[in-house]
């Protein structure tokens, strides 16, 4: 699943198009399931580029905010992913996962993924190895760190105390798993607005 292809900036309908695209021209590798990653670093659009997929894709969408144990959970997150969501997908088996409960600093209920042809995995890690391996696509989403501090802290002002450990974590992962370099397309929004 290597790109050779550089990033792109393309306005939202556009971004959104090459993803479907992509999709569509791509065989689902968890058994009869395409599960599609949108990744990236915090800030950088990928909620809101995987809430208009999933909208035109009919594509139940797991959120990896959802599964983070607590602050210093990006890895473990992955392993969740793994576990609980791709394990039972590539088996033909439904999936479900353990939601976390932020507030209480604890799991919380398990949530059933619905059946799709398309499932979305999305947030930072969730093309992420060993459960990058079954994606068909993988998209990464990018921005000018200025630009996602803004978005991140704008959204959830509670973040600023945590961006720094949080980045150190993002970029640990990004560079152990090559996430960006392993991306079937890349797609930089600093200058949208999110």
């Amino acid at each position: 699943m290597a790109s050779d292809r550089g990033t792109v900036h393309l306005d939202a309908r556009a971004a959104l198009d090459a993803l479907v695209a992509l999709v569509e021209s791509r065989e689902p590798r968890c058994a009869a399931i395409h599960l599609v990653a949108i990744d990236g670093p915090s800030g950088a659009g990928k909620t809101t580029l995987a809430a208009e997929a999933a909208a035109l894709l009919a594509a139940p969408t797991v959120h990896l905010d959802d599964l983070y144990p607590g602050w210093d959970g990006l890895r473990a997150a992955t392993e969740r992913v793994q576990q609980w969501v791709v394990e039972p997908l590539r088996a033909g088996r439904p999936a479900r996962y353990r939601r976390w409960d932020w507030l209480r600093g604890a799991d919380a209920d398990w949530v059933e993924l619905p059946a799709a042809p398309v499932v979305l995995l999305e947030g930072c890690g969730s093309g992420a190895l060993p459960a990058g391996a079954a994606l068909s696509a993988l998209v990464w989403v990018e921005a000018e760190e200025q630009v996602r501090y803004a978005r991140a802290i704008n959204r959830d002002p509670g973040f600023a105390e945590f961006w720094s450990r949080w980045a150190a974590q993002e970029d640990e992962l990004f560079s152990a798993d090559r996430t960006r370099d392993r991306a079937d397309l890349a797609i930089d929004t600093t200058d949208q607005p999110l």
